[in-house]
């Protein structure tokens, strides 16, 4: 067996996401487990660079899981040959002349979403990326979830046969800051700083449509700041400039019709902090992070309305849990892996920076729409 090192410079992992998805559950991970093999006799073994602008939070970093390389010099990093791969998990604002630096040193690069803070950026990345020969890959970890690869077991199998519609309840409550803190950085809070649900949540909502049922076609959105005041890491209120709260309506090519709301100022009454609701000629599913539950209509209920009357029947219990009939790995985890082979073996990857610019082509005509008030067509996008 050989040992390949790729050494990856990831940037951003003193942030929440960075460092407990992509450092610690991914390439520490894939580190514990010996590597990653490619089953041609090789292992890759990934070598982080740990990137950012806090060096004593780095190195605090560093010394917790026992890695050698820490830097402050992103353009030093770019200018070695030993990296392969640069990671991309900064605040938005960050993110776009970041990455244009990686790629115009060659290196390939992987990235959180969203890749830029408007679709022009977004798509000339991509462009960027294509001319200079590099791989790349946009994280889209929502589609690697157990429940929603359950969902879309049953999508391929042609369970729900037309699929009508799909519902999705996602967020939870942040707390503003003041009596608790809050659960997300105060960025996100801030449109300035390339914070708000809609640019947050969008790119999510637009390939897990794309991946599962089709792409959007248009978009009605309603976006809006109902928290208007917050408090930030040092107890100091602020302004909440960026939405917290967005109510989408999307179509989908083929017909179907999705609803999504996304909220950080909602209180959790349902099993997970996700969940997608999927009716069909033929069944239904509900999918949350982990779990999938299915109705055929072979085995639907026939309710009647009565509100005169207490309900008898127990409405979740008349559906079927989708089995596992697998074992899943982190969704973030399993995503690197896929992308590694990418830049090793050029295995087959779709999940690219155009891709991305999908998603930030939704969530900038989902402002657009709630700006204007209207409903809003979205074009596909092209190099």
């Amino acid at each position: 067996m050989t040992r390949k090192t790729v050494r990856i410079a990831m940037n951003g992992v003193t942030g929440r996401m960075g460092y407990r998805q992509h450092l610690v559950r991914s390439i520490l991970a894939l580190r514990e487990q010996g590597g990653l093999d490619l089953g041609d006799g090789t292992v890759l073994w990934p070598e982080p660079v740990l990137l950012g602008r806090r060096e004593h939070a780095l190195r605090e970093i560093a010394e917790r899981h026992g890695l050698e390389h820490v830097s402050t010099d992103l353009d030093a990093v770019l200018a070695d040959p030993d990296v392969d791969v640069y990671f991309d998990s900064q605040v938005t604002s960050a993110r776009e002349e970041s990455l244009r630096k990686a790629i115009a040193a060659g290196k390939h690069v992987y990235t959180e979403k969203p890749t830029a803070t408007g679709l022009a950026g977004a798509l000339e990345l991509a462009r960027l990326a294509r001319d200079r020969g590099i791989r790349h890959g946009v994280v889209q970890d929502k589609i690697f979830l157990p429940g929603l690869r359950k969902l879309k077991r049953l999508v391929d199998a042609g369970f729900f046969g037309r699929v009508l519609s799909v519902r999705g309840e996602f967020g939870y409550w942040v707390f503003e800051g003041d009596w608790q803190p809050a659960q997300r950085p105060s960025w996100n809070y801030r449109a300035e700083d390339g914070g708000g649900i809609v640019v947050d949540m969008f790119p999510h909502w637009e390939y897990v449509l794309h991946e599962l049922f089709g792409r959007v076609t248009s978009v009605q959105a309603l976006a809006t700041t109902h928290i208007p005041q917050r408090w930030d890491e040092h107890g100091k209120p602020y302004d909440a400039t960026a939405a917290d709260a967005a109510y989408g309506i999307f179509e989908i090519e083929g017909g179907a019709i999705a609803q999504i709301n996304s909220s950080w100022a909602v209180r959790v009454h349902r099993d997970e902090l996700v969940e997608f609701q999927v009716d069909g000629t033929h069944g239904s599913a509900v999918a949350g992070l982990r779990h999938c539950r299915a109705q055929h209509r072979g085995a639907t209920p026939k309710p009647v309305w009565n509100p005169d009357l207490p309900a008898t029947e127990v409405f979740r219990d008349q559906w079927q849990e989708v089995p596992d009939n697998a074992e899943f790995d982190n969704g973030f985890k399993a995503q690197w892996e896929l992308f590694l082979r990418h830049v090793h073996a050029g295995t087959p990857y779709h999940w690219d920076l155009l891709a991305g610019a999908r998603g930030v082509q939704l969530a900038e005509l989902g402002l657009q729409s709630s700006a204007e008030g209207r409903r809003i067509d979205v074009p596909e996008v092209a190099l």
